[in-house]
């Protein structure tokens, strides 16, 4: 089995989508709690107009991980005209919802809210916009916020996702390419759950990956087409690490900023710690020292057992009684990659 095989065998085998039989209690719950959730807002007179799904369900990105919860991202969407000035006032409808169905640890945070249910490993975020006209706005506030800091603020969910999913940029195999770059976001998220600490994982934000992986994406084929995500993957965390997320801060201490490519055209990783950038940028340097040793690494057992310490156990490692090959990734440039993007 070739080593792009193995990528292929390995992005099987952590991919989830929302058909996925892992991802059923998951797709059940969403689909229970969004019908209670739009009889109660109803009642209180703000109809439900438009739902949709936001974050890696609606990308195509999402991956599996023992250790978290299941995540529900479900935008919910009411008219603009009759919705209250104060934004927390509806958020304040969904969270009692979510507390009456067992959910606990409810929230109401600035752009959401959120919660886990009791006796499933589920977690959910419900951002609320109002529209007009085609265009929406979210809810931000949390629950005692002042007047000052709750406001319904421009955003474009959607224009996002379209992003993301738009193949478009790409020049001549547009749809592999993009295939592929879903492929290296998944890996991207795959290598943060093993090589984060969980505290630090979740401030690795998914989004935020997902945005420089798409700004930064170099992808690779040969010239028969054929995908090669191991030098695509690496020539990818090289252009992200030396793309101006990263910015020193001295005492080889960094901050990462990376910002929407829609409105609110905000910094993803507004407010993160020195400790979280600096964690970030020296670990994805550290990826990119892995993935050159693997590119040069002509044993395909050697290579692979480099691959696994990267990305788990999901990665496998060939047996070394059996016949193996050559690994085919020897540099970039035989293999011939195609770097239109």
């Amino acid at each position: 089995m070739s080593t792009q095989a193995r990528f292929y065998k390995f992005h099987d085998k952590i991919k989830l989508s929302r058909e996925d039989s892992e991802y059923k209690d998951a797709r059940e719950k969403d689909d229970s709690i969004l019908k209670t959730v739009k009889s109660a807002l109803k009642e209180e007179g703000y109809p439900v107009i438009e739902v949709f799904l936001q974050g890696s369900m609606s990308t195509a990105t999402g991956v599996k991980n023992p250790d978290e919860d299941f995540d529900i991202d479900r935008a919910i969407v009411i008219d603009f005209d009759g919705s209250p000035d104060d934004p927390v006032k509806v958020k304040k409808i969904v969270i009692k919802v979510l507390e009456d169905r067992g959910f606990k640890n409810a929230k109401i945070k600035t752009p959401c809210v959120t919660a886990d249910y009791t006796n499933k490993n589920l977690h959910i975020d419900i951002p609320i916009y109002r529209k007009r006209n085609g265009n929406y706005e979210l809810a931000v506030g949390k629950m005692n916020s002042s007047e000052e800091n709750k406001e319904w603020s421009a955003s474009d969910p959607k224009g996002l996702t379209d992003w993301i999913n738009n193949s478009s940029c790409y020049l001549g195999s547009a749809n592999k390419k993009l295939e592929q770059y879903k492929r290296i976001v998944r890996y991207l998220k795959c290598w943060r759950d093993k090589k984060f600490s969980p505290v630090v994982a979740k401030k690795v934000f998914s989004i935020g990956l997902t945005v420089m992986a798409k700004e930064k994406y170099k992808p690779s084929f040969d010239d028969c087409d054929k995908a090669n995500d191991l030098v695509s993957i690496r020539d990818t965390v090289d252009a992200m690490l030396s793309g101006g997320y990263f910015s020193f801060q001295g005492e080889e201490r960094y901050k990462v900023r990376v910002t929407l490519p829609k409105s609110p055209w905000r910094d993803i990783f507004d407010g993160s710690s020195l400790n979280t950038g600096t964690q970030f940028y020296n670990k994805m340097t550290s990826l990119k020292g892995k993935l050159d040793k693997a590119i040069q690494e002509s044993d395909l057992v050697k290579q692979c057992k480099i691959l696994n310490e990267v990305f788990g156990d999901d990665f496998e490692v060939p047996n070394n009684s059996s016949n193996t090959k050559k690994a085919e990734y020897l540099t970039a440039g035989v293999v011939g990659t195609s770097q239109g993007a």
